[in-house]
């Protein structure tokens, strides 16, 4: 254990000096070795810090994290640096976001090198040298580099392997996931997780978002055939179309990600109700801290129903404390097969148009991806152009588009508006606009609030009652209602309870869903008893199923009641 506060090691939770809660990750820092030309690992508090492990010889610092450079993008990096092509062929270079280091010197690439480079004329240089590429020396640094990190190493080993079967006595082995998106963290997880549980033959789930990388795709298809012992369960949304989509309520942007419910937590979510229905199930993650400051503030293990995104398990994650030079030294050293995109000198493989992607990242895909990038940016320009901005191509260009907020120019945005007006004639009631009539599906909306009784009201009102669970007592009256300014509108009434408008409050929300759902399968996700179920026939919840929680109308676990009022909602 760490205690952050004083930079000293301690076997208690609690630092014997400050009273400061301590962590499981000791602070470190890479260093370079001349004599080696490799980077080393070493803990800052260390007895030897400084001296390569494997010559012997006084290092310097170098970076707080980096990654090797394989053979393609040195290639590719040369050309953008109007270098010789193959000029670095025999030296040892490695990187860290856009600072690149050959044989331990420092060269920059500025973002607006990648933002307005002619993808065309570096894809017809590439071309032309390829053939003469090599990966000679590459090894050679390679297998220098594992030999001058090896207690890091074991280190890494040692800690990931006594976590995985710690945390993995506590269930079923049967109920043991790998969550596999192709990319190198959760490839490393798996290895660690297969190794420490000598069980080749555990559940693998990816999440097949339909926007992956075409490498990412192909490594899936050879990992499975390298994994034969695996169970490897593909996880898709087949009823969405994510064009359709962007076009219907805008791309997803920075902070309004709502891709990541419909087209990955949401279907990963039905492949573990399939399987396990309403057990509790482990899945190893290859979450790390080091990430992003939003994955900072994770624990390594989280159960929390506020923290999970589906509600049925319990997340763990094996590396959260490695950087990304450990991923690597472990991916090299033991010699697993990995994504090729990383090669090509991407440094994470989500979704290829993902608004977190950097300017590197988007010109890596103008060269290797150029016919889907091309139809991308078009599409974000006429997005543009939709939504009002005067210059649609900067706005793209400059990456405007992925701090968009809101719906604002999109027609969509009315169906998260709830609009309703009270009721003069009764108490407690409130008029509210619907976008359709009211139907079953409506009234089924309301099974988190108790029983749905339409055998129960006025017949000629065409009312229906909503029954408290516990005590049988009406508590909503629901039914149709004609309303000037609104097309369709339904009433409902609140009674018999001690705060109308708590309860008024969460029926917005299911006036909200019924008017906006775009079957984002948010709430699939988040219903703990598999209960929620949507599909094209619409948004239905099993009376049998329903636990009567409330958590999906409640704005701790779901904001105004529906992930479309994130994305939709506009400034009035």
């Amino acid at each position: 254990m760490w205690c952050k506060n004083c930079n000293i090691e301690t076997n208690e939770e609690k630092c014997p000096i400050c009273g400061e809660k301590t962590v499981e990750d000791y602070p470190t820092e890479v260093y370079w070795c001349d004599n080696c030309r490799v980077p080393v690992m070493q803990e800052v508090n260390q007895a030897d810090k400084g001296i390569c492990q494997r010559c012997g010889k006084p290092m310097k610092y170098l970076a707080a994290d980096i990654r090797p450079v394989f053979p393609e993008e040195r290639l590719l990096i040369e050309i953008l640096l109007k270098k010789k092509p193959h000029q670095w062929i025999n030296e040892s270079v490695w990187a860290s976001n856009n600072r690149y280091y050959i044989n331990g010197k420092s060269v920059a690439l500025p973002n607006k090198l990648f933002q307005k480079a002619n993808a065309d004329e570096y894809i017809e240089k590439l071309e032309r040298n390829k053939d003469n590429n090599s990966y000679e020396a590459f090894d050679r640094y390679i297998d220098a580099f594992v030999e001058a990190n090896r207690t890091r190493l074991n280190y890494l080993i040692d800690e990931s392997h006594t976590f995985v079967r710690k945390t993995a006595a506590k269930f079923p082995e049967e109920n043991i996931v790998l969550s596999f998106s192709g990319g190198k963290d959760s490839t490393v997880t798996a290895d660690v997780a297969i190794k420490a549980l000598s069980d080749p033959s555990l559940v693998h789930i990816f999440g097949n978002t339909t926007l992956e990388f075409p490498l990412t795709i192909e490594y899936a298809k050879r990992y499975r055939k390298n994994n034969p012992q695996s169970i490897f369960k593909i996880a898709e949304n087949h009823e969405q179309v994510f064009r359709d989509v962007c076009e219907d309520i805008g791309p997803p942007a920075r902070m309004m990600r709502w891709c990541c419910s419909m087209f990955k937590t949401g279907p990963i979510t039905r492949v573990i109700n399939s399987l396990y229905r309403d057990q509790r199930i482990l899945t190893f993650y290859g979450i790390r801290k080091s990430e992003s400051v939003s994955r900072s503030k994770y624990n390594r293990v989280e159960d929390d129903a506020e923290s999970v995104k589906i509600q049925q398990q319990t997340v763990a994650s094996p590396i959260f404390f490695w950087k990304d030079m450990d991923i690597w030294l472990y991916i090299l050293a033991e010699k697993i097969d990995f994504n090729d995109a990383y090669r090509l000198g991407y440094d994470r493989v989500g979704c290829w148009c993902c608004p977190n992607n950097n300017q590197r990242a988007q010109f890596l895909s103008r060269i290797y991806m150029p016919e889907q990038a091309k139809a991308w940016r078009n599409f974000l320009i006429d997005f543009a152009r939709k939504i009002g901005k005067p210059d649609a191509e900067e706005y793209v260009d400059s990456g405007a588009w992925k701090a968009r907020q809101g719906g604002n120019g999109l027609a969509a945005a009315g169906d998260v508006k709830i609009r309703f007006t009270n009721c003069t004639t009764e108490d407690h009631a409130k008029i509210y606009r619907l976008v359709r009539p009211m139907d079953d599906e409506f009234l089924n909306m309301l099974t988190p609030f108790g029983r749905v009784a339409p055998e129960l009201g006025q017949k000629l009102l065409h009312e229906v009652l909503v029954l408290d669970i516990r005590t049988n007592v009406p508590i909503l009256s629901v039914q149709p209602f004609e309303q000037g300014g609104y097309e369709f509108a339904v009433k409902i009434r609140t009674m018999n309870v001690k705060n109308h408008d708590d309860l008024q409050h969460m029926v917005g929300y299911q006036v909200r869903k019924f008017n906006a759902c775009r079957k984002c399968l948010k709430c699939e996700s988040l219903c703990k008893a598999g209960a929620i179920s949507i599909s094209a026939d619409g948004y239905y919840i099993d009376p049998e199923k329903c636990v009567h929680c409330k958590m999906c109308v409640t704005a701790k676990y779901l904001r105004g009641g529906c992930m479309m009022d994130k994305y939709l909602r506009t400034k009035d």
